[in-house]
């Protein structure tokens, strides 16, 4: 579901509004924007592309310009993503980045004033990192790159799973389970998901990373990169991409574009286009579920 809400912040105990949607509609969306006057909104990156597209066949200015703030969270946005929300929308762009485990914030990233006199391209780049620590939060990550967390918000533990708690833990962090880097400034930057990460000869490839590229694509409107079998790498990238309605591209062209932006190795060896990707009811994708048709016969445990 998505929740839109009528205040600055989106804290249900200071008695906010919220008009909830029994389904994601762009469409719809826009237009309780500007029935109810919203200020607020948390969407992940699928249900901001689908407000981006019902904005493009808006009649009208757009509504919410410079007073709505969308709070994105549920993977890492596509950098064209976050340019269009300020010049499409002219929307405040703010990334947040968290867990159910974490109560669920851990970082947030929202524009500064020194980057007023950034472009717009510098500035979705900026704003395209995950957050710096929230009050009370402390970050780091371990050697293999997955991000810890210390925090009074952090679980105490899984209910009734000491095993599972146990395994969440590493002297005294949070696991998170997702890969990351924290730049020079303090800002964590989200790769994968570890589960998500793919192995090719060797070579680790991050599947947002791939994502982000063929996003840049104006043909593509969805992207999932996921892992699949493959005789001599092991496994090799593939991209399921779904196009934007009414434009064509082919196979090779997204693959000739993947490999003037990434190195040989990052590159999708195929493209499939799909009419949908799965995903759950809040528009997150599910890697596991398009994984499975491609490892079931394999023996390996890819969920």
């Amino acid at each position: 579901m998505i929740k839109l809400v009528r205040v600055p912040y989106a804290m249900t105990g200071v008695g906010a509004r919220h008009v909830v949607l029994r389904k994601v509609d762009g469409h719809e969306i826009l237009k309780r924007v500007a029935e109810q006057g919203v200020t607020v909104m948390c969407a992940s990156p699928t249900v901001v592309n689908m407000i981006l597209s019902a904005a493009a066949e808006w009649k009208g200015e757009i509504p919410g310009h410079k007073r709505v703030r969308i709070i994105v969270a549920g993977a890492p946005p596509p950098t064209r993503t976050i340019a269009e929300v300020e010049t499409v929308l002219g929307w405040e762009f703010i990334q947040i980045y968290g867990l159910s485990e974490t109560s669920p914030l851990l970082v947030i990233n929202r524009s500064r004033e020194e980057w007023d006199h950034l472009d717009v391209e510098e500035r979705a780049i900026r704003l395209s990192r995950a957050g710096a620590a929230a009050l009370g939060t402390t970050i780091t990550t371990s050697n293999l790159g997955e991000i810890l967390a210390k925090s009074n918000v952090v679980m105490d533990g899984y209910w009734n799973q000491p095993e599972a708690t146990a395994a969440a833990e590493v002297d005294g962090w949070f696991r998170t389970g997702d890969g990351g880097w924290i730049d020079d400034e303090g800002y964590l930057t989200i790769t994968d998901r570890l589960k998500d990460v793919i192995i090719s000869g060797g070579e680790n490839v991050s599947s947002t990373e791939v994502e982000d590229v063929l996003f840049s694509h104006p043909a593509v409107r969805e992207v999932a990169v996921i892992g699949v079998p493959d005789d001599k790498w092991g496994e090799t990238v593939k991209a399921l991409v779904v196009l934007v309605p009414g434009v064509e591209v082919s196979e090779d062209d997204l693959v000739s574009y993947c490999r003037e932006h990434l190195a040989g190795f990052k590159t999708p060896t195929t493209v499939e286009f799909r009419e949908e990707l799965a995903r759950t009811a809040t528009g997150k994708l599910q890697k596991f579920i398009l994984r499975q048709e491609y490892w079931a016969k394999i023996d390996r445990q890819s969920n």
